[in-house]
């Protein structure tokens, strides 16, 4: 199986426009791989996009990907879906649009049916973006069916919902919260890949985790001193909300995972890319992806 992290930034770009911070500034000097765009990732094997931030397509023509047929979301939050319209750039030849014809191979849009329910909601006053899709022939929406099941290795009741996508069966389980967002597990020829994007605390618990070959983390808070020294001190509001390096390592201990790969790197984390590398020289297995990084299992 593989993936390519197409975008390893977090909730805005690093450059953040106008700052001038020390990781911005290089970033903005150097470019990849110190620049990142958006959180998101391309599964090769059955052509399949995992969520669209805003710079959807700088990041795919960046990783020059030539192929996609599926986009799966895993939560509505902005800088997940904002850079949906490239569904157009995708699958829209305006030449023939104009000449009435349509487009043969809408692109298919999978997720979660609460999340799908918040993706129908991104609307203009025209009406829901994915209706106009859908209208235009650019794309057709697949809730991915499923049902709450009993675990017998947690013994908790969970929401696991599973299909092929090609040749990779993917599985979409459902964090438990409020808020609608899934964490994916890719399977394939006995390889088994676990994607948690984002907004994943508290973390699900399932069978599916163990034994993984990789566990591709994002939106953790990688230090004690982020962003102009601020300091992670132990009654931070960010612990509440979001993991931290400690709490993965624990992860990956407990499901007995091979390779830990952290992506979603937020430019408050205040960290370049070579402080990442100089961080994963203490640590065992453990990678900082960067935009065009390659996974291979």
């Amino acid at each position: 199986m593989k993936i390519i992290i197409l975008g390893s930034g977090g909730c805005v770009s690093t450059p953040k426009p106008l700052c001038r911070c020390r990781v911005c500034v290089e970033a903005r000097a150097k470019g990849h791989p110190y620049a990142r765009y958006g959180a998101s990732i391309y599964v090769e094997d059955a052509a399949l996009l995992i969520d669209t931030p805003e710079d959807i397509a700088l990041a795919l023509n960046h990783a020059d990907i030539q192929r996609i047929d599926q986009i799966v979301y895993s939560h509505w939050d902005p800088d997940h879906t904002l850079g949906l319209r490239v569904m157009e750039q995708l699958r829209l030849e305006w030449l023939d649009y104009y000449e009435g014809k349509r487009p043969t191979s809408p692109l298919v849009v999978y997720a979660h049916p609460e999340v799908m329910a918040d993706l129908n909601g991104i609307r203009s006053k025209f009406g829901s973006i994915l209706d106009y899709y859908e209208f235009m022939g650019l794309a057709v929406r697949r809730e991915v069916a499923g049902a709450i099941a009993f675990d017998v290795v947690t013994d908790k009741l969970h929401d696991h919902r599973s299909l092929m996508v090609g040749p990779v069966k993917m599985t979409l389980l459902r964090v438990p919260k409020e808020k609608a967002v899934s964490v994916f597990v890719l399977e394939r020829e006995g390889k088994k890949v676990i994607y948690s994007p984002c907004d994943c605390k508290p973390y699900p618990d399932s069978e599916l985790f163990y034994d993984a070959d990789a566990l591709i983390m994002g939106n953790t808070v990688i230090g004690d001193v982020l962003k102009d020294g601020r300091p992670l001190t132990t009654d931070h509001p960010l612990r509440s909300e979001l993991h931290v390096l400690e709490d993965v390592l624990a992860m990956r201990e407990k499901y007995r995972i091979k390779r830990l790969v952290m992506t979603h790197l937020e430019e408050d984390w205040g960290k370049g890319y070579d402080d990442y590398l100089e961080l994963e020289k203490g640590l065992d297995n453990v990678q900082f992806a960067y935009d065009g990084m390659v996974i291979e299992i």
